[in-house]
């Protein structure tokens, strides 16, 4: 058995756990990283590799898969040694005040603090209760949109009524042959400038809104799908020949082995202190959407904050009695791993 030791190991290697890296890499603290993905980047990278994203400070419009590959940029000058596609299992507290965490693999890491960065945890997509849904997945049926040029001349249909489903059904009009977007309801759950445009393009007639329905049966030969069966509330049905399906019915988190070691949980999440980012363990902090405290903001730029934040705290632990003078990087520039 193979066993690592480091001054921190970071769980998640989303752009929070990315930025975790950098941030503790300037107080001079190394980290190795750990995710189930088998690449870096979290949901960015599973799910919205082309979507762009508006709120992060200096960049009015970034593709989410640029802001990853920018952040792994960022990190990589403190050469972080990355365990990805392994899942951290076990932890458990050394005589010394160190942590030891196992691995899926079998091997382990030895670090004097843990910084949680998953996020909401491992995610999975809701699936619709479809027959034979399972031999479309990959090929017909899709829950993300990791290559938009995938759909080009598609006829596709979109399932849900949430900002995915709008943003993509927009998007996607660009390129498609047909967009039509099956939803349940009359009103759409997306921001209200997105739902406009989405009126608005339905109106052009570039998209077809097919609404109030819901999925109903899907019809294809040989894992190749040919048509999307809807159904009105009162049962009615209607055939859309279809290319392709992507279903937006949102995710389902599970945050895995963190709830079993012994941290002060509300629901699915680590309560920490946010002045420190310390869990209830002393050790163990946490940023990002695994966190939570009075007034938390579920947004990536909060998660940079508590990374720098957790990061500082950190330093504290690996190198006690160090001072730890407060330096901007304009002054300090990147030190050196």
């Amino acid at each position: 058995m193979r066993v690592h030791e480091t001054d921190a190991v970071v769980v998640g290697a989303g752009p929070v756990g990315l930025f975790t890296v950098f941030q503790c890499g300037m107080v001079k603290v190394r980290c190795h990283v750990v995710d189930a993905l088998s690449h870096v980047g979290g949901q960015l990278s599973a799910l919205y590799p082309e979507k762009p994203i508006y709120d992060i400070p200096g960049h009015p419009r970034i593709l989410a898969s640029a802001l990853v590959e920018r952040l792994s940029a960022q990190a990589a000058p403190f050469e972080p040694v990355f365990h990805l596609g392994v899942t951290a299992t076990t932890l458990t507290a050394e005589p010394d005040g160190r942590w030891r965490m196992g691995l899926g693999n079998g091997e382990e890491i030895v670090a004097r603090a843990v910084i949680l960065a998953s996020g909401g945890g491992a995610f999975a997509p809701k699936r619709p209760p479809l027959d034979g849904l399972e031999q479309y997945e990959g090929s017909g049926v899709f829950y993300s949109v990791p290559r938009r040029e995938a759909f080009r001349d598609k006829r596709i249909v979109i399932a849900g009524g949430g900002d995915s489903a709008v943003d993509w059904a927009i998007s996607l009009s660009e390129i498609a042959a047909k967009v039509s977007v099956v939803h349940r309801r009359p009103r759409f759950r997306a921001v209200p400038g997105a739902e406009a445009d989405l009126l608005r393009l339905a109106e052009q007639g570039r998209i077809e809104l097919v609404i109030p329905t819901q999925l109903h049966a899907l019809e294809g030969h040989d894992g190749q799908l040919e048509a999307v069966i809807v159904a009105t509330l009162e049962g009615e049905t209607r055939r859309l020949p279809a290319d392709a399906l992507l279903a937006f019915f949102g995710l389902s988190g599970d945050v895995g082995p963190v709830a079993g070691w012994e941290l002060a949980m509300d629901g699915h999440c680590v309560i920490i202190d946010p002045a420190s980012g310390a869990a209830s363990r002393p050790g163990i902090f946490a940023c990002g959407d695994i966190c939570t405290y009075p007034g938390k903001l579920r947004l990536i730029l909060t998660g940079f904050a508590e990374a720098a934040r957790a990061a500082h705290s950190v330093h504290d632990v690996v190198h006690p009695g160090a001072a730890l003078h407060f330096v901007h990087s304009t002054t300090a520039g990147v030190p050196g791993p």
